[in-house]
């Protein structure tokens, strides 16, 4: 027995997933259908014209007509979202929808109120978004191209900054992540890019990995930059993390990027199709560990090496698989970034991050830019 039609109700800037069924961009949420193996979506005059031009669908609707239905019955009531899904239906012929986790849950009540049997998918709806075709691998490759152009950007600021004590002036100013972090937007777009939540934090700021930075940059202190821009014209990221120092760093700093590097460099030598994601998460802490950089959890915080090593990447920035403690399998042509890092303060945060693909045997790189981080 064929499962119940996939309904999606999402716009293609939040939901990858609805953004992978339709292949164009639509800001605003609309009905999509999965009846079998026919893809169906409903529009309203707006996009209509631009999806039956655009999209990757078997058939585009108006929504208008199923408005129209609505107001045959009920000429005084205006139509919402289950009204309209549930017009599509009958005149589909349709009982049930499978749904998916993120489906909007007031919509879901709606729904269930009108008699459709609704059920929510325990898992991913697409799973075969986990593994890239080669489209998809150069379109993460563009993305990561367009992060490169920011590292050039951040780059050019911090070799051109002048060293005052302990701080980093340009043009007269303090240099500041806010700054770097313009430049490095501007890049991007230029690029075709757009680099939202662009991490660029330095000394102790860098030791919690998700925190944006603010304020000036300092002489000296490491410096870690995460960009990942989504491109415009296709919707995949980029993610790339390089960790920078202008001035002079010392013997300790140098041990911590040099374990992070090493770290990386063992991670990906093992990693291909087939193997467990915790066996190249495990390089990881085998390397940390025998150069002595311990991992602790505090009421403070946690210092040392407290994430995983990578994630899925594509319309997502992060999505299956994992590269961490869980023990799931890599599959060929699944994209993923190896990320190891070591966070400690007072000393400082250091992550590297590039973004490959799996194959069964070396992976294929998909980010490239220089390793070079001490800025003299």
């Amino acid at each position: 027995m064929a499962p119940p039609a996939l309904l999606l109700y999402a716009d293609t800037q939040r939901s990858a997933d609805m953004r992978y069924f339709c292949g164009f961009e639509v800001h605003d949420p609309f009905i999509a259908l999965q009846i079998g193996s026919k893809k169906i979506g409903v529009f309203n005059a707006l996009e209509f014209g631009r999806a039956r031009k655009e999209s990757d669908l078997d058939e585009v609707l108006p929504l208008e007509s199923l408005q129209v239905r609505f107001r045959a019955r009920h000429p005084d009531a205006r139509p919402g979202a289950a009204d309209l899904i549930a017009v599509l239906a009958e005149s589909r012929q349709l009982k049930a929808f499978r749904v998916p986790e993120d489906f909007p849950a007031g919509l879901l009540e709606k729904l269930r109120a009108t008699g459709l049997a609704v059920t929510v998918v325990d898992g991913p709806v697409f799973p075969q978004r986990e593994i890239k075709t080669a489209r998809e691998a150069a379109a993460i490759r563009a993305g990561n191209a367009c992060a490169a152009a920011g590292f050039a950007a951040a780059e050019r600021l911090l070799r051109a900054s002048t060293i005052r004590k302990d701080r980093l002036l340009y043009d007269g100013k303090a240099l500041t992540s806010e700054r770097v972090r313009f430049a490095i937007e501007v890049a991007c777009l230029q690029t075709g890019g757009i680099a939202a939540d662009t991490i660029v934090a330095g000394g102790n700021q860098a030791c919690d990995p998700h925190m944006r930075g603010t304020g000036p940059l300092r002489a000296n202190e490491l410096i870690i930059i995460d960009i990942f821009p989504r491109m415009a014209a296709t919707g995949y990221h980029g993610d790339m993390t390089r960790t920078f120092l202008r001035g002079r760093a010392s013997e300790p700093q140098r041990a911590l990027v040099a374990a992070v590097r090493a770290a990386q460099t063992a991670a990906l030598k093992v990693l291909r199709a087939g193997v467990k994601g915790n066996a190249v998460h495990q390089q990881c802490l085998d390397i940390f560990s025998a150069r002595g950089f311990e991992t602790r959890h505090t009421p403070k915080g946690s210092i040392g090496f407290f994430h995983g090593t990578g994630h899925g990447l594509g319309l997502a920035i992060h999505e299956t698989p994992r590269i961490s403690v869980a023990d799931n399998i890599l599959q060929r042509g699944a994209v993923v970034t190896v990320e190891p890092g070591l966070y400690y303060p007072g000393l400082g945060g250091c992550r590297i991050e590039d973004v490959v693909q799996v194959t069964g045997h070396r992976p294929k790189m998909l980010s490239k830019y220089p390793y070079d981080w001490e800025l003299t």
